[in-house]
């Protein structure tokens, strides 16, 4: 005798999400991708190449197996989504092929790698169709993941005590991407989506209130960064949301508690930096900024969740419904111009205030220094000098640029700062400079194509799908604002991210699926109907030859076998161009670690780091420094030697053998290289002091000199 227990029968809800993951089976792959930009969030914003080129495989890997095991129909992709994808395959391609012309071969593969990882990334976001259920659970959990680690930074921070160098750069928090301006974009990225998610009556009342309470702390957070470009990049966003997006006054009745629960524990939080501007105690302002963060992030949510459940559980009829719309767009209307009015007020004449900005910004740092608060010091940087620089270069390399990633060598020669920036800081420069007309003609065409797609999700039928593709796009658009003046490009850990929500944008757009439809019209029918119309279906496709009989289907098999070989080549070829400088990285930095007890070990595993990376002159760079520390002079000028035979501007290198040469009495070759060497970076001291001491007949100390250069690059720190 047996007894058989019934099975639950899934509630409305279930079963709705369970039949959007069956419509959406990409979803599970992208869920796992969401997973690895968490891991990056939390270590140096995914930048060292050996944090991301591992991440960039197991992306390559997450799509072939949606590829293998959901599969995809190119008739059933929207046009603009495959036009975003050519364009960014594209501008991948022609920064593979930037390899042969710039100065720094190995820089521009790495650049390449990293420009291929958001390829990967974009497509599998982009390529398959979400609906609202399940593109909100991926947008949620990444969402979520960052608030929760946002209230983890907060609490770390609290508790590091008198150690606050570990996670602070003088005033500015810099935990946990090391870079402040990072730190500070990693959480107003997550800021937006998680806004623009708690207004929608489509999500649970208690869920959102989480999000915006959520959006406090994610502001608060970023606030100890003190990040004058997020301080510039919010007006911005809140122009273009408010602008661009619908749904505008239940995004201003949202915004407005979110804005008063920041605004009421931003005093506690700026007050940290000040005191540690100041060199006090911070551990009270670190308790109460701690403190008032997470009341108001609590106070805000519980707001919020109320809100939502009344809205939720009480219907309210279409006149009254109307006349609260009227009443918040007046609101919103008015609390623009007061905020218009107070702007002025404060800031007294606009256009004195926008000549004094561009006078600080093109004089640079200290022009407007004033002792007080980061935030507020004006745009006093060396971003004009990067970006003078940048635009030179462009007009001498106008077609396709200098090459991926190599700025850097280009301005020691033309820059005037004691800067030495590997990036132009610049997203819209750095494509401009470095890939010429052509890569930023594909850059906007594709970035064009997946707005058009990412519009017509905004046009969907489903409520809930729109208010993800809003999220989506504000938290992407937030990248590319504040990414205009600073180099976020780098950053796997924020660059991957803004392309998952592009593509998750661009993913919920309308396409005309045949399985789409198919796999939703069953989901309505009983098991039973459903098993009939299949075995109709397949017995009618039997019983009907297709038009232009077996050659057509031979065709059509032979052009899906080429596609398949195709397709598995540059796999392979993504495969080994993400792990050889990966492995190659590995190994310097193993060297690095065993050097002192174990130089020949360390000399070993360098040389298998440049068979790794025939492109690189690092390893050789690592090794002539060793060989320097251990006083092998005739090591070193062999090490240094190679690298130039693989990087010829190095001037690091440069140097060295110059130095070498003078310490060995061949003046002659000792000039050469100096004078080169001031040639390739005219601004470096050490470089002209070195080529002053050969002119005047006396010899360089190369161990001295060394320990100059060691002593610079750890102030520079």
């Amino acid at each position: 005798m047996s007894i058989s227990v019934p099975k639950r029968a899934p509630d409305g809800a279930e079963a709705g999400f369970l039949a959007s993951l069956r419509a959406a089976p990409a979803t599970v792959p992208a869920l796992l991708a969401i997973a690895l930009f968490v891991v990056w969030a939390t270590d140096q914003g995914g930048y060292p190449v050996t944090h991301w080129a591992p991440g960039g495989l197991i992306v390559l890997g997450l799509l072939g197996v949606a590829l293998g095991v959901v599969g995809l129909r190119a008739s059933e992709v929207p046009l603009p989504v495959k036009i975003a994808v050519g364009c960014l395959a594209g501008y991948t391609a022609l920064s593979f092929a930037s390899i042969l012309w710039a100065a720094v071969p190995g820089d521009a593969w790495e650049g390449a790698n990293r420009t291929l990882l958001y390829l990967l990334v974009f497509a599998l976001f982009a390529l398959w169709p979400q609906r609202g259920p399940s593109a909100a659970l991926l947008l949620g959990a990444w969402t979520l993941a960052m608030i929760a680690l946002a209230a983890f930074v907060a609490l770390h921070v609290n508790a590091e005590g008198d150690h606050l160098t570990r996670v602070f750069d003088g005033e500015r928090l810099v935990y946990p991407t090391g870079y402040p301006n990072a730190s500070a974009a990693q959480w107003l990225m997550a800021f937006w989506p998680a806004l623009l998610l708690a207004r929608s009556e489509r999500l649970p009342w208690a869920l959102r209130g989480v999000l915006a309470g959520g959006a406090v702390l994610l502001a608060e957070v970023a606030l100890l960064s003190q990040s004058r470009g997020s301080l510039y990049a919010t007006p911005v966003m809140l122009v273009l949301v408010f602008t661009l997006l619908p749904g505008r006054v239940r995004t201003f009745a949202l915004l407005v508690p979110v804005a008063v629960g920041v605004g009421a524990a931003a005093p506690a939080v700026v007050h940290v930096g000040d005191r540690l501007q100041h060199g006090e105690n911070t551990v009270a302002a670190l308790h109460g900024a701690t403190t008032a963060t997470f009341v108001a992030a609590l106070v805000v949510g519980l707001i919020v969740a109320a809100g939502a459940a009344i809205e939720q559980r009480r219907a309210f009829s279409a006149s009254t419904a109307a006349i609260v719309h009227r009443g918040g767009a007046a609101l919103a209307v008015l609390t623009l111009v007061v905020i218009l009015t107070g702007g002025v007020v404060a800031t007294g004449n606009p256009l004195k205030r926008i000549e004094h900005g561009w006078h600080t910004f093109k004089v640079g740092y200290g022009a407007d220094s004033t002792g007080g608060n980061h935030l507020v010091s004006g745009l006093g940087s060396n971003r004009y000098d990067f970006y003078r620089v940048a635009l030179d270069e462009f007009a001498t390399h106008p077609l396709v640029g200098i090459g991926a990633d190599n700025f850097q060598q280009q301005y020691l020669v033309h820059g005037r700062s004691n800067e030495t920036p590997h990036y132009p800081h610049s997203v819209e420069l750095r494509t401009l400079v470095e890939t010429g007309l052509i890569g930023t003609l594909l850059a906007l065409v594709g970035l064009a194509a997946a707005l058009l797609a990412a519009a017509r999700g905004l046009r969907g039928s489903d409520p809930l799908g729109r208010a993800v593709v809003a999220a989506a796009l504000a938290g992407f658009g937030y990248w590319v604002v504040h990414g205009s003046f600073d180099w976020f490009w780098e950053f796997a850990g924020l660059g991957a991210p803004a392309f998952a929500l592009l593509g998750l944008a661009c993913a919920l757009a309308p396409r005309a699926s045949v399985a789409l439809v198919r796999s939703t019209r069953d989901t309505q029918l009983s098991p039973t109907l459903a098993a009939q119309s299949a075995f109709e279906t397949s017995s009618t496709a039997r019983a009907i030859p297709a038009a232009g009989g077996a050659p057509a289907l031979r065709r059509a098999t032979g052009l899906r076998r080429l596609g398949l070989g195709v397709g598995a080549f540059a796999a392979v070829l993504a495969t080994l161009s993400l792990t050889a400088p990966w492995l190659s990285q590995l190994e310097v930095q193993s060297a690095a670690r065993v050097w002192t007890r174990a130089p020949q070990t360390a000399y070993d595993r360098l040389n298998d780091a440049a068979r790794l990376n025939p492109l690189s002159d690092e390893a050789y760079l690592v090794a002539g420094s060793i060989a320097l520390r251990f006083g092998d002079l005739a090591h070193a000028d062999h090490e240094f030697a190679l690298a130039l035979e693989r990087t010829p501007g190095d001037a690091y290198a440069t140097l060295e053998l110059g130095a070498i040469a003078s310490s060995e009495n061949d003046r002659p070759r000792a000039l050469e290289q100096l004078e080169r060497a001031v040639r390739l970076n005219p601004r470096d001291l050490l470089t002209r002091q070195a080529l002053q001491l050969v002119r005047e007949g006396k010899r360089v100390n190369v161990e001295e000199l060394n320990r100059s250069i060691l002593l610079n690059a750890q102030q520079l720190a």
